[in-house]
């Protein structure tokens, strides 16, 4: 594997995350614009609405830890560059191309909530789920809310330990399916 092959994977990988990112902004910016002060915008009967969230969320999920904007900009800070640093050492082969797309996810949702902050102070909610009384969300919170699931089956039930180890990850002769090796008739 190639340095060359790394480098292009990452740049493919910022290039996602950046739209994912502009994509969340976007419907923030259209929620602020559409729905701030208004009624609900039904999306499906007494299932699902568009419903802003009058002050915007000023904790993380669910609300906790309501007012320590400080804090979840430096766990966001410090968990995208945890998560970039992940994209750059994964090697770039297919074994590993639902993961880093996984990865992007997530981090693509903890920048757009992080943007949030650091303009207001507090994310911009406005996917209401009325049918289960869900607390209103957005779509940076379904990208993380989506990843974290897979990454968790992933890791649990499809890599291996081996396959997590950055070291034996990125070395080129480790990386044989055992489908590959042939083994000789006795």
């Amino acid at each position: 594997m190639s340095k060359t092959a790394k480098f292009k994977s990452f740049i493919l990988c910022t290039l996602f995350i950046a739209a994912l990112v502009a994509l969340d902004q976007y419907t923030k910016s259209l929620a602020v614009r559409y729905l701030m002060g208004k009624e609900d915008l039904p999306i499906i009967k007494d299932v699902l609405v568009l419903r802003f969230l009058e002050g915007g969320n000023r904790g993380g999920a669910f609300g906790i830890l309501y007012g320590h904007r400080y804090f979840f900009l430096a766990v966001s800070l410090i968990f995208i560059l945890i998560m970039a640093y992940l994209l750059i050492r994964l090697p770039a082969t297919k074994k590993y191309t639902i993961l880093k797309f996984f990865i992007c996810l997530i981090t693509a949702g903890a920048i757009g909530n992080f943007i949030d902050r650091l303009k207001t102070g507090s994310v911009v909610d406005f996917i209401y789920i009325i049918y289960i009384n869900f607390p209103i969300f957005n779509v940076a919170d379904i990208y993380v809310t989506v990843s974290s699931f897979a990454l968790a089956i992933l890791i649990l039930f499809v890599y291996k330990e081996d396959d997590l180890n950055m070291k034996k990850a990125n070395d080129p002769k480790l990386h044989l399916h055992s489908s590959m090796i042939k083994e000789e008739d006795e």
